[in-house]
């Protein structure tokens, strides 16, 4: 009984801890502590066995995925540097006016994303962009930084077939499926999610200019203003900019176009059976596209370069960390009993895959963490009761990026300390559009798959 109640005051740690603030390693070292020793487990055995080394243990994931996480923060890192980036956005902007603000903000982190740009490089190059759009279209800060949430962190992340994402590439190499499973049914969820999610915010915005809430400047608005206008001259075309990405997105799409087209071949199985090591070299790829076309990114590519790899190490040691929690946590009798009682459920399989993944990935916080625990603790049980690799991957990723937006995310505390916000002040709008919105598209996706298969 003491192990359960361990386990419960574990987790309740690490959500109030990460909700203060508390650096995320710290708060899963403690956390750890709490539910390694309730539960009766030695020191050695949670902190030189379990959180590091098990099946989803912290440096197990970081060495799997050590290559992923560097070749997306280089290629985000150079696409920032060489103002390709920003070329995407301003190019969007300009085509949709300002008055179409929030859609920018939506299709421009998508866009991104989507082509393997890292989720915290798309966020600060939106920001300075963001501080005209919202002056200039009278846009509350609240619902810009729900238009990014949307656009970086839903259907580009768990939905869209093809994408880099590392929760894409978890499903793949954990289930043997390529980052095409389940195509159309991640379309048909990434639609439901832009759609709802643009007519909430759209409707958020129409309400607030009827109550008079409008666009509110901070002296760091200023400062990003100007660096936003100092560079708006300078700034490559919309055209050049997206060749990188379209090039990421082209390699990883090509192996799967050529085995549809009946081509065999050594090389395309080898593609398609290692995603960590073709998507990290189609974004390798693209870094050295974006040298090739933009001469500011040569002029300091060593430093940039560095700096890539220094972006790479904190979400890969965050990430890391959430994983050897859970590493711990699948070790305890409550988690098994827990996991029992999922399987138990007299629930359809796939009902029950949107609940458990779901709710791990809500426990830990973290769309990828979750996922994680839930290929190495549940999935071969749905894939005995006939669940097959390409659904159970969607359904999975779908399910993941549910749960994963709670207060204690890191990726919303992070957007909400960069634009100046509170929880108090921002968090309905996140909560709806990456909560709300993608637990309706995946249950959509749940039924029709369970029609159609």
């Amino acid at each position: 009984m003491i192990g359960h109640f361990g386990l419960v005051l574990g987790l309740a740690l690490l959500i109030a801890l990460a909700l203060r603030g508390v650096n995320i390693l710290l708060a899963v070292l403690l956390s750890v502590l709490v539910i390694g020793v309730t539960n009766g487990m030695a020191f050695q055995e949670i902190f030189l066995e379990y959180f590091p080394f098990g099946a989803s243990g912290a440096f197990t994931f970081a060495g799997n995925f050590l290559l992923l996480f560097l070749c997306g923060a280089l290629f985000g890192r150079i696409m920032a540097a060489s103002q390709a980036a920003q070329g995407v956005a301003m190019g969007i902007t300009r085509r949709l006016g300002a008055k179409r603000a929030l859609l920018i903000a939506m299709l421009v982190c998508a866009l991104l994303t989507y082509g393997g740009v890292v989720v915290f490089v798309v966020i600060f190059t939106m920001y300075p962009i963001g501080v005209t759009l919202m002056r200039e279209a009278n846009i509350p800060r609240r619902l810009y930084a729900a238009a990014i949430a949307l656009g970086a962190g839903t259907f580009t992340m768990t939905a869209l077939p093809g994408t880099p994402s590392i929760h894409n590439v978890i499903a793949a190499r954990s289930l043997g499926t390529d980052l095409f499973a389940g195509g159309w049914f991640g379309v048909f969820a990434g639609a439901l999610m832009a759609i709802f999610g643009m007519w909430y915010l759209e409707r958020q915005w129409r309400l607030a200019t009827e109550r008079g809430e409008g666009y509110q400047a901070t002296p760091k608005d200023e400062q990003m203003a100007a660096m936003a206008a100092a560079t708006g001259k300078k700034l490559p075309s919309m055209g050049k900019s997206v060749l990188p990405i379209v090039l990421v997105l082209g390699m990883i799409a090509f192996p799967r176009f050529l085995l549809l087209a009946g081509v065999e071949a050594e090389w395309i199985r080898f593609t398609l059976a290692q995603p960590v090591l073709w998507a990290s070299f189609a974004l390798l790829s693209g870094a050295v596209l974006c040298y090739l076309l933009f001469p500011p990114v040569r002029k300091n590519f060593v430093r940039t370069a560095g700096q890539g790899a220094d972006d790479a190490l904190l979400p890969l040691i965050n990430t890391a960390a959430v994983i050897g929690f859970g590493g711990v946590v699948i070790q305890t009798a409550g988690f098994h009993a827990f996991a029992g009682w999922l399987l138990e459920l007299p629930l359809p399989p796939l009902v029950s895959v949107f609940l458990s993944a779901n709710l791990i990935s809500g426990i830990t916080a973290s769309a990828s963490g979750g996922l994680q625990i839930f290929m190495s603790s549940l999935a071969p049980a749905y894939l005995e009761a006939g669940v097959s690799p390409e659904i159970l991957h969607r359904v999975a990723n779908l399910a993941a990026g549910g749960l994963d937006s709670l207060p204690h995310s890191g990726a919303v505390i992070a957007l909400f300390t960069l634009m100046g916000l509170t929880h108090k002040e921002a968090y309905r709008d996140i909560f709806v559009v990456t909560v709300l919105v993608p637990l309706l598209a995946a249950l959509v996706v749940v039924a029709a798959a369970m029609l159609l298969t």
